[in-house]
């Protein structure tokens, strides 16, 4: 089971995009101490495609957000210790649209905010490590990513506040306020 996404937000630059969402996550095929619902905010460096115009030089352009790159999930167990992070992890790569085995890293569930700037700075080290082609994204995309990942790291804290309070990462058709944690 998978609530995706009542609060998205998108930041796009020439080819790449980041988009952000909170997350309720039931894995139905867990790993040995994976078991039980998570939830959090999940942050994905996505392609961008921009399609021709539809009509006239005014009209809006067509925008795809296109296949995954890498994807952190900053997620905990809904049942386990607040504050934890005991389930955060990140896909260094994607094969097409699935999500390559979750790899846990000390330091991302010690200091997930300061480690995501980190890794938001370096687009270049990122792709590498995703195995992906530098190609995929422009000096556009690096100089953009570089220069907004702090907002964007902003942006996923005011998330965790609001999975925090209740109000995000919550079950399918459950109320917002039904499910609380106290994260740190």
């Amino acid at each position: 089971m998978r609530k995706w996404f009542p609060v998205l937000y998108l930041f796009g630059f020439d080819r790449i995009g980041v988009a952000v969402s909170d997350i309720y996550f039931v894995d139905p095929n867990p790993m040995k101490g994976q078991e039980g619902a998570e939830h959090g905010v999940r942050l994905e460096l996505r392609r961008l495609d921009s399609g021709e115009l539809n009509g006239s030089i005014y009209s809006a352009r067509p925008i795809t957000i296109d296949r995954p790159l890498w994807r952190v999930d900053l997620l905990e167990s809904v049942d386990g210790t607040p504050g934890s992070f005991d389930r955060t992890h990140h896909h260094p790569g994607t094969s097409g649209w699935e999500p390559g085995q979750r790899v846990f890293d000390r330091k991302l569930s010690a200091e997930p905010l300061t480690w995501l700037a980190e890794r938001l700075a370096d687009l270049e080290d990122v792709l590498d490590q995703a195995g992906a082609d530098r190609d995929e994204a422009s000096p556009a995309d690096v100089a953009g990513l570089r220069e907004r990942a702090p907002e964007i790291v902003q942006t996923v804290g005011r998330m965790l506040d609001g999975v925090r309070a209740g109000r995000l990462g919550t079950p399918p058709g459950a109320p917002a306020t039904s499910v609380r944690a106290s994260w740190l």
